[in-house]
């Protein structure tokens, strides 16, 4: 069959439609090395939850109890919904947002393992799943506050009890605490005042307590506080006390020394606090930006060493980082690359993966979700002794390579003296010169991965070029690119898009006449901006995306309440620099078709905005097309809505070209 100029001689259909990639969404999260396996959290989109399961011996058990889903919704993003205990799991359950025990029995089911190595035809697919053996029929309830959320769950042995941190809606006021929860259920504030709390962490005795701290106006990509307080004294700031900094996740090594991430170098790099912020590490962001609690990007382990990830031109690598010394160096020189000029060496690890996340570890292995070009998101076990990587899940390769387009790094110049970052992804079939959808992430203050995305493949089969663009102001390069966007919202990453079409156009990779833009949320203002801007745009797809900042800014929650000010300005001071850049206010510009997607339970960008927007489009008689999902929410969860709006947008963007 033919599609759009590209000769596809196969149907795309027959091998990856809207319902494979949508059922390709699966993801993992909350990774835990405990009872002498590995705990996880998996997503699954067919289900619309997210399940607990616990891998031992390699064999995978689902520990979930009937009825729950392990989420958070603190800062309504969530993040630490899980933590394991020395009797269990303690969890966040989706519906009622309470905390909740789950005794394990951990028996050794045998030593005949699932879990894949990399060279293996087999995946972990084919591992033994089986209900889990829980001492108790019911998870036990540790709270009760039904107008209460937990997240960044972790538990304190010296305690034998959870730290949280707790939301509390009083009223019109949402207010943000530290707390401890005992395992009977007992509750007790250990720290409150600030705006803003996330990764409390205890020292291995339980006398010294750490954690991140923030205040409005700020954003913590942009300036938070490392707190520290121990048994029976005062509350110190130990560092960003001048809001010159970001840091997070606080952690401490097994000698009592803390550590940090803080960008004050210029990007997110890990330091020992109790050294004078002493940094060893390589240049690089070495975490994402923190919409999320919980994160875990590098942990202090025993004997000095590290375990990290870091981004490299956006590209995500894991090291083991040692201590420096005279045979150490000879050692790895040779097979792991010289050692940067520092006083640790580094072993690079998993190096078909180009993306690391939740990092754990125990004796013998070192444990990550990891992400690669031509694999669904896996859970890896690494030994440490010789860097043997095993697929404990996940992992698959849904294409085989002749049918999957491999990301190729992209920059373009842009400003003065800056450049702009991204993946560019050729169309599988021979093209001339193809039609071009550029991504944009949300955020805006995210990014995107050179990872196996299901949409991206979805597309690239069927003729078409994609831009994945990590346009300025993106997070993993550093502290002064994520900043950018400070004011500039709007305008900043339009130019960016401008460039690379230009670029890509000039390089004779794509057709300039057939570019398409596309975004979720923050994505979908970046994309209804673009095409407000730039008429050589054929069209446009917005999935719940900000129409009006104003009306979002009216309606937003209290860790974003501030966001849109930093972003584009004081709403007073600066009215006509919203009106300049809101959509809503700007259709009569717009000449390109669009397609909008939204959820009908969405409190974010409600359905009344995205239907003004709509219909000022239909007033000026373009093409437009809108659907509404009666039970989605801002972020579509359920497989056969994101199967359905790809399949739209494709057929949308198809008579376009």
């Amino acid at each position: 069959m033919q599609s759009v100029g590209c000769a596809v001689r196969t149907d795309p259909d027959a091998i990856w439609s809207a319902e494979q990639a949508a059922a390709a969404s699966a993801d993992f999260a909350e990774l835990h090395a405990a009872h002498g396996g590995v705990l996880w959290v998996a997503f699954d989109p067919l289900l619309a939850r997210c399940g607990l399961f616990f891998c031992l011996d390699g064999v995978v058990a689902e520990l979930t109890p009937p009825g729950f889903s392990v989420r958070s919704r603190v800062y309504e993003y969530g993040g630490g919904a899980c933590c394991a205990t020395e009797q269990g799991v303690a969890f966040v359950n989706e519906n009622d947002q309470q905390v909740y025990h789950l005794a394990i029995a951990c028996s050794s089911v045998g030593a005949a393992s699932a879990a894949i190595s990399l060279e293996s035809p087999r995946f972990a697919a084919e591992a033994e799943c089986r209900p889990a053996a829980p001492t108790s029929n019911e998870p036990q309830a540790l709270t009760a506050g039904v107008n209460c959320r937990y997240g960044d769950l972790s538990f304190v042995p010296a305690w034998q009890a959870l730290l949280a941190v707790e939301e509390s809606h009083e009223g019109g006021a949402v207010v943000h605490r530290l707390v401890r929860i005992g395992l009977t259920g007992k509750r007790d504030v250990l720290v409150e005042g600030a705006d803003f709390y996330a990764a409390p962490v205890a020292d291995p005795t339980g006398q010294r307590l750490a954690w991140i701290e923030w205040d409005r106006p700020h954003q913590p990509w942009v300036a938070t506080r490392l707190c520290q307080r121990e048994s029976g004294e005062r509350s110190l700031v130990l560092a960003g006390q001048d809001g010159d900094q970001s840091l997070q996740q606080p952690r401490f090594d097994a000698q009592g020394r803390l550590w940090v991430l803080s960008d004050q170098a210029g990007w997110w790099q890990p330091a020992c606090v109790d050294d004078d912020l002493k940094r060893d590490a390589a240049p690089g962001d070495h975490a994402p930006a923190p919409w999320q609690l919980g994160g875990r990007t590098y942990l202090p382990l025993e004997h000095d060493e590290r375990l990290l990830t870091r981004f490299e031109e956006g590209v995500g690598v894991l090291v083991g980082c040692a201590a420096r010394t005279d045979s150490l160096a000879a050692e790895t020189a040779g097979a792991h690359g010289a050692p940067y000029g520092g006083p640790s060496t580094e072993r690079r690890l998993a190096e078909g993966f180009t993306r690391f996340r939740s990092l754990a570890a125990d004796v013998e292995h070192f444990y990550c979700i990891a992400g690669a070009p031509d694999r669904l998101p896996a859970v890896l076990a690494i030994r440490r002794s010789d860097g043997t990587v095993r697929i404990l899940a996940g992992g698959e390769q849904p294409l085989p390579e002749e049918q999957l387009s491999q990301p190729q790094p992209f920059s373009c110049a842009v400003g003065e003296g800056e450049r702009s970052h991204g993946f560019f992804y050729p169309p599988v079939s021979t093209c001339e010169c193809p039609p071009l959808v550029i991504f944009l992430h949300g955020g805006p203050t995210s990014a995107c991965y050179p990872v196996f995305d299901p949409r991206i493949a979805f597309w690239t089969l069927r003729g078409f070029a994609v831009l994945d663009l990590n346009y300025r102001g993106s997070s993993g390069y550093g502290r002064a690119y994520r900043l950018r966007l400070a004011g500039q919202w709007g305008e900043l990453e339009v130019e960016d898009i401008r460039v690379a079409i230009d670029t890509l156009a000039r390089e004779e990779r794509i057709d300039a006449q057939r570019v398409f833009v596309r975004g979720g949320s923050a994505g979908g203002f970046s994309a209804l901006r673009a095409l407000v801007e730039l008429p050589q745009l054929r069209g446009g797809a917005s999935l719940y995306g900000v129409s009006d900042p104003l009306a979002l800014g009216r309606l937003t929650h209290k860790f974003e309440a501030d966001y849109l000010g930093w972003l584009i300005g004081d709403p007073e001071q600066d009215a006509q620099r919203y009106r300049d850049r809101t959509p809503l206010l700007q259709a009569e510009r717009i000449r390109a078709p669009v397609i909008f997607f939204q959820g009908a339970l969405d409190v974010v960008v409600v359905p009344s905005q995205t239907e003004s927007m709509v219909e000022a489009l239909r007033l000026r008689g373009l093409p437009v097309e809108y659907q509404l999902f009666a039970e989605e929410r801002h972020g579509f969860r359920q497989a056969p809505n994101l199967a359905e709006a790809l399949r739209a947008e494709h057929a949308f963007f198809q008579r376009l070209s």
